[in-house]
């Protein structure tokens, strides 16, 4: 597996990778809050200029993503997601690697996140690499609850 920083051509890959990755749970989104968590490739050419994103290959096929973007001394981690055909092979925890490695470079205070409380494998990980749910907002995206995990920037990795 190679993880490697992505660039705007990447950006219909990730596109593709995000819809793949959340496709099962659709019907537990909003509309709108399926939208924001699958954003088409012209948003994710955007975001590439917001802060760094990251794609993770198996064989030359992409499997994962994530994205983190710098917020008040924090890393925010954002659109985490790996294919369900490469699930099980550690790509999430080689992925959040990076998001740690930004933390560390940037001397960030905290690394932070929210996700769906429905999105079990996903809080398994986060817990396993030391975030905690906060209680703090956003609780919700477009109507999709949502819960905060957070985890010193200090002893990442």
């Amino acid at each position: 597996m190679q993880i490697r920083r992505a660039t705007a051509v990447d950006a219909e890959s990730v596109a593709y990778l995000l819809r793949d990755a959340f496709r099962e749970f659709e019907r537990l989104y909003t509309r709108e809050g399926y939208a924001a968590t699958t954003p088409e490739a012209a948003v994710v050419r955007e975001r590439l200029k917001e802060g760094p994103t990251w794609v993770a290959e198996i064989d030359g096929h992409s499997v994962g993503t994530v994205s983190a973007v710098l917020r008040d001394g924090a890393v925010y981690v954002r659109s985490m997601a790996v294919a369900p055909g490469a699930r099980g092979q550690r790509v999430g925890h080689r992925l959040m690697d990076e998001p740690f490695q930004l933390a560390v470079e940037r001397k960030a205070t905290r690394l932070f996140l929210s996700t769906t409380p429905f999105l079990f494998s996903a809080i398994r990980l986060y817990e396993s690499l030391g975030f905690r749910r906060t209680g703090e907002p956003p609780h919700d995206l477009h109507g999709t609850p949502l819960v905060t995990m957070a985890r010193p920037a200090r002893n990442v990795g």
